[in-house]
């Protein structure tokens, strides 16, 4: 287990924001750059100004607006961290949405809250991830739960599970078995992100799991020759 990081203000945390709106972006750093531990070392806009700009600045924190003209936040969050494990996401929306929360978990968010939230709660959010613990909007968290525990359905057994995919969702599980991201599954099997991520919220729920390194830990019961053809070398 890795020890908690501590920052201060010789060593403060360096955030990193992705917001479509200038306006927030500008915001949000005034608020946290206020804070003596706390810098901003960047902003961007877009996706593809994240992801370019991202890496370069090696940030501790990202605050990620989840969605975005271009695309969203949550998978910025996953291909940024697939260059940087150790970098914390706070993702941050205006819309209180159980689907999102669950896909942020299974990217490796470290933190979910609605844009209403108070500014010196995002400040104490913003350390809370930062020191690599984890903060979720406790009210979306709570409902999210109460909805998963309301199916009193068994989940069936392993070879049950794994019969019902389909070939590609086999290939697909396949490949997030070895760590892929969405964007290396659909280079390899010469699909879109978004086609990805559609394939992958079906074979989640066919396999009556709700992240991602659950359906990891399944994809080691694949056996079919079919699947073997798509994996890295």
């Amino acid at each position: 287990m890795p020890e908690p990081r501590t920052f201060s203000e010789q060593n403060p945390i360096r955030v990193f924001l992705l917001d479509d709106h200038e306006v927030v972006r500008r915001g949000l750093a005034d608020l946290l750059d206020s804070e003596p531990d706390i810098s901003v070392i960047g902003d961007a806009g877009t996706v593809d100004h994240a992801l370019a700009r991202g890496p370069a600045l090696r940030p501790d924190v990202a605050v990620l607006d989840v969605r975005l003209p271009d695309g969203d936040g949550i998978s910025v969050c996953r291909e940024l961290r697939s260059q940087m494990p150790e970098l914390a996401c706070l993702m941050l929306t205006s819309f209180d949405d159980e689907e999102a929360l669950l896909d942020a978990i299974m990217a490796g968010a470290s933190g979910y809250v609605l844009k209403q939230i108070k500014g010196s709660d995002l400040v104490s959010a913003v350390r809370t991830v930062a020191s690599g613990q984890s903060m979720l909007d406790p009210a979306t968290t709570a409902r999210l739960m109460r909805s998963l525990r309301a199916d009193p359905v068994e989940t069936p057994a392993v070879p049950s599970e794994l019969e019902s995919l389909s070939p590609r969702e086999r290939d697909i599980l396949a490949l997030i078995g070895d760590g892929l991201t969405n964007r290396e599954i659909g280079t390899k099997l010469y699909l879109s992100e978004k086609t990805v991520k559609n394939h992958i919220s079906r074979l989640l729920a066919k396999l009556g799991v709700q992240r991602r390194v659950q359906a990891a830990v399944l994809a080691s019961h694949l056996g079919q020759p079919g699947t073997s053809e798509h994996r890295p070398r």
